[in-house]
């Protein structure tokens, strides 16, 4: 297929251009940059100039071109925000980014959408000891008389899923990853990275996926998902947010706060590494799109997967 990736230089977009390109797909990558135009044609792809938030500039960048499906991989998720507003930066581009996005694929003639989503739009609560399923509520908000930061991160993730299974012209599929673990996320084991706060008794348990297994799973919705449906994507081994900075930190002291602390200097990370308890299985992609974990467990994933 020839794809339009959206995203390309990110946490899984990067792996996830080795994967696609490997598998005889052509990929055409949005660069908004001179920088990351260079990065996407180093990485055997064409690059597309253009922003994603740039409703007018997008459609005159991908006027002339086509393609069979549409990836949208992008975030903002370089470090965590204190709080989240409406108009957090992933935010936006879960929801406008998804708009201009979809737009594109209509110019393309793109007749599939992928649409980057997260196990967490199943709400941040304790979920307890059964694993979720995409038969479960999604779309779960906190009960309170205001939004909270983790209300606002759902928002966005409904809404970019509600954008891609409605659209008309295209066969939407949503993407819900477990939490991301290994280069360029949070838990980032690559020597230097900064260390992220983790509760002192370790935090909930959740599901994670390893970025290059959320690209491996990427192709494979793209080659066997059904327009319309939702896939959780997680490893088998849920994990709490402790050890997985054990795991990073490679035996490095890892930076620990007791939980009213952390609630006090994040107040995001209080909701989810404090309030959340969620595991989820991933049965629907082994059975519809054939795809396992290479990386099932995070407390053993490597510090590096070799290419």
């Amino acid at each position: 297929m020839r794809v339009l990736l959206a995203g390309a230089t990110g946490a899984i977009g990067a792996p996830l251009t080795r994967v696609l390109t490997g598998a005889g797909h052509q990929v055409l990558a949005l660069a908004r940059s001179e920088r990351s135009e260079r990065a996407v044609l180093a990485a055997g792809c064409t690059p597309v100039r253009a922003d994603a938030l740039d409703r007018d500039g997008l459609l005159r960048a991908v006027d002339g071109l086509a393609a069979d499906a549409v990836i949208h991989q992008l975030t903002a998720l370089r470090a965590p925000s204190r709080r989240v507003a409406a108009d957090n930066p992933t935010n936006v581009l879960r929801v406008r980014g998804s708009a201009n996005l979809l737009a594109a694929a209509r110019v393309l003639g793109a007749a599939r959408f992928l649409t980057q989503s997260l196990v967490l739009g199943y709400g941040y609560r304790d979920h307890g000891d059964r694993p979720v399923t995409e038969e479960d509520p999604f779309g779960v908000y906190r009960t309170g008389s205001r939004p909270t930061s983790s209300d606002h991160v759902v928002t966005g993730l409904v809404e970019a899923e509600q954008r891609a299974f409605e659209a008309p012209h295209v066969a939407g599929i949503a993407l819900r990853y477990g939490l991301f673990h290994g280069p360029g996320t949070w838990f980032d084991p690559t020597p230097g990275a900064r260390p992220m706060p983790v509760p002192l008794g370790g935090g909930g348990v959740l599901s994670w996926i390893h970025v290059e297994d959320a690209a491996t799973a990427t192709l494979a919705a793209l080659e066997h998902g059904r327009g319309g449906e939702a896939y959780n994507l997680a490893g088998d081994h849920p994990a709490s947010f402790g050890e997985l900075a054990t795991v990073a930190r490679r035996g490095r002291p890892a930076l620990r706060l007791p939980g009213w602390a952390l609630r006090a200097a994040v107040p995001y990370l209080g909701e989810l590494m404090l309030d959340t308890t969620l595991r989820v299985s991933s049965a629907k992609a082994a059975r519809e799109l054939h795809w396992t974990p290479r990386h099932p467990d995070p407390r053993t994933a490597p510090a590096a997967v070799p290419h």
